[in-house]
């Protein structure tokens, strides 16, 4: 009965865990919400594009393709293929989920997965029940919807250098997430590292950089988790603050 308890404020504390990724996807939104409305979408359109996709990358190239007249069959490929990376942070979420969770629960929730918000997800200690993942995924996902209203609506107004460098405020992001965890655990860090080493291979090397963007953060997440994983493998037994005092 104390844990059923426990769960009521666990939605207040993923609203409050979401609120630093709402802020950002607020700036990323915004321009997405330009870019598609210069493009000659309504701005209607463009905030439903954004509530029944929630990405970044795919929704950029997708939107893109839309409006440089790409066939449907074009738009598909090019969003699965970048948005394909979902599905490795899905399974690996899978694994913290709580047993109790039904298949609905999970198949609602699943529509949230962002790279932010698995980031987040995935740090937590306790096992992730859908109240908490429903309060972390709420916050991104109004954020997202309120930055492509705003900047839907705000086409023509601001200056051109301050929309180009809107588009920068998910690389703050990213860094945000993934500093604290890289500076307490040395794994994490070399990970980071890795990857990004990889992503540079991947396009400055002729050929490698023909790649698809979406196919490069597969394939450089799969080799630098695969290595850190042999290199460092963890045993389960050991509780997660000795792990990472290790």
């Amino acid at each position: 009965m104390s844990q059923q308890k426990v769960e009521s404020p666990l939605f207040q504390q993923g609203l409050k865990d979401g609120l630093p990724i709402c802020l950002g996807y607020i700036s990323v939104a915004f321009t997405f919400g330009m870019m598609a409305t210069e493009g000659g979408l309504a701005p209607w359109s463009s905030l439903l594009i954004s509530m029944t996709n929630l990405t970044s990358a795919g929704q950029f190239a997708g939107t893109a393709l839309i409006l440089s007249g790409g066939t449907l069959l074009e738009i598909a490929v090019t969003t699965f293929v970048i948005n394909i990376r979902y599905m490795l942070m899905s399974l690996s979420l899978s694994q913290k989920l709580d047993p109790d969770m039904k298949m609905a629960e999970r198949l609602i929730l699943s529509f949230g997965v962002t790279d932010e918000v698995f980031a987040v997800a995935i740090r937590q200690r306790k096992e992730l029940t859908a109240r908490y993942l429903a309060g972390l995924i709420l916050t991104p996902y109004a954020g997202w919807a309120l930055g492509t209203v705003l900047g839907a609506t705000a086409t023509g107004v601001l200056p051109l250098s301050v929309r180009s460098a809107l588009g920068i405020a998910i690389y703050g992001m990213f860094i945000a997430i993934i500093i604290p965890p890289s500076r307490e655990a040395k794994p994490v860090a070399v990970t980071v590292v890795l990857a990004a080493a990889l992503s540079c291979l991947f396009y400055y090397i002729p050929g490698l950089n023909q790649i698809s963007s979406g196919w490069v953060i597969i394939i450089c997440a799969v080799i630098a988790a695969g290595i850190m994983a042999l290199r460092f493998p963890v045993d389960e037994e050991t509780p997660p603050e000795e792990k990472e005092a290790a």
